[in-house]
């Protein structure tokens, strides 16, 4: 008779379809789906009534460390990911030491080993100083891809000329990940405005061409390079139907916020809370990113999880800091978006796990399927729950969705076969482990 560490009994499972079955683990690995009512287990979890989804992978998250600990570290940032169903994350550059180098991934890796609750991948900035080492960065253990600020950086993670962008194109053959905005039409925009205004004129100073002719240049290059590309947090209707034709070489990201909030109401309601970049938009831009979603003209949704301190957020507008939380909140807000009818939880499923291990080569990651890890988010898409900011790990202790009411919440994160989460308590210790990449 079967012997497994875990068999999940008698859940859904979602997949592209949805299944009655029951899953076997051993190993940290997925090795049975289907009747395994006559299989003995050291842990059998019923999951009756609960819905099964592989790990969700949050692709777009700052975790600040090093950084200030008041306002994040890695192990508060991931307890918050697991709470919130995650499984993975990956962690972008632009720490208070960026990861630029060989020497600073080395230390970052060894920051994550008993502090992190979540698999973990690692981002690579470029800068213009090395472009030359990009091809040998983009290949180092654990980094799920380069990161491209081609506007709106912080230090020397700013890349914004045609020459550079196309240089570090021709460096490399992995895909390479960008923040698309055109930092000269940034600059002088800003110009336009004054320090006070409303916090509504952040979506008006960094316009809809702003991102556009951002997208524009970057994919005139990689076509031109013919290097596969992922723009991040698409923000704008006309982005959307660009990209349309790229499909061979360019692939999408949108963000839970550009589905779930609208300008102009969000920055009166919010006021600094609601500042990120690219901007939260309008009617016509929301409803062109959740048409994208559904007719497969995006790869990925991420919730760009950048917290700053309360002090930060509350300065007038523009010395307000962008950035919004956002990684605890992802899954129960895109469980309520399924039971609204905006999305099969299928299509949840491929653009929030298949979706991202896809796109960055993920090993193991993204399926059930016998071999791959044995990562689960398991939903009860029943449950109804409002989001309080008192169940935020984050230690700047707020959420843009505070008050939201949710129909759909993660009831249990499975890391490699080992519950970590179950019914909003935390189970053991820290033992995230780096993933790797193809």
């Amino acid at each position: 008779m079967d012997h497994f560490d875990l068999i999940l009994k008698n859940g859904t499972v979602v997949t592209s379809s949805q299944e009655r079955a029951d899953i076997g683990c051993r190993d940290g690995k997925i090795v049975a789906i289907g009747d395994l009512g006559r299989a003995e287990a050291t842990e059998v979890i019923d999951c009756t009534s609960l819905y099964i989804l592989p790990g969700i992978i949050d692709p777009h998250v700052h975790l600040r460390e090093p950084g200030n600990a008041s306002v994040e570290t890695i192990h508060d940032g991931t307890k918050g990911a697991i709470l919130g169903g995650v499984t993975t994350v990956f962690d972008m550059p632009n720490t208070a030491e960026s990861v630029v180098s060989k020497e600073v991934l080395d230390r970052k890796r060894a920051m994550i080993l008993g502090k992190s609750w979540c698999d973990i991948g690692l981002y690579v900035g470029a800068t213009k100083k090395n472009i030359d080492m990009l091809d040998t960065l983009e290949v180092q253990d654990n980094v799920c891809a380069i990161k491209v600020f081609a506007g709106s950086s912080t230090g020397d993670l700013l890349v914004d000329d045609d020459a550079s962008l196309e240089a570090l194109m021709r460096n490399g053959t992995r895909r390479v990940c960008y923040h698309s905005e055109d930092e000269t039409r940034l600059q002088e925009r800003k110009k336009l405005f004054s320090v006070g205004q409303p916090y509504r004129t952040h979506m008006e100073w960094r316009d809809v061409e702003c991102a556009f002719l951002g997208t524009r240049r970057l994919m005139t290059l990689a076509r031109k390079t013919g290097r596969k590309t992922h723009i991040l947090h698409v923000s704008t209707a006309e982005e959307l139907a660009y990209m349309r034709d790229f499909k061979d070489i360019g692939t999408v990201e949108v963000l839970v916020n550009h589905l779930t909030q609208v300008g102009p109401e969000v920055y009166d309601r919010l006021g600094g809370y609601a500042i990120m970049n690219p901007p939260i938009r309008d009617q016509r831009h929301y409803d062109a990113s959740w048409a994208a979603v559904n007719a497969g003209d995006v790869d990925c949704i991420g919730s760009d999880h950048a917290p700053h301190s309360r002090e930060a957020k509350e300065r007038p507008w523009p010395l307000t800091s962008a950035g919004l939380t956002g990684v605890q909140t992802l899954v129960p807000i895109m469980l309520d978006h399924v039971n609204a009818g905006r999305l099969p939880l299928e299509r949840m499923a491929a653009l929030m796990s298949a979706g991202p291990a896809r796109v960055y080569g993920a090993v193991g990651k993204g399926h059930i399927a016998p071999g791959y890890d044995a990562d689960f988010t398991i939903v009860d898409l029943a449950h109804r729950r409002t989001i309080e900011e008192s169940w935020i790990t984050s230690p700047c202790g707020w959420t843009p969705f505070a008050g939201m009411s949710c129909t759909g919440w993660p009831v249990m994160t499975v890391i490699r076969g080992q519950a970590v989460m179950r019914d909003d308590e935390i189970i053991g210790s820290p033992r995230g482990a780096v993933v790797s990449f193809s």
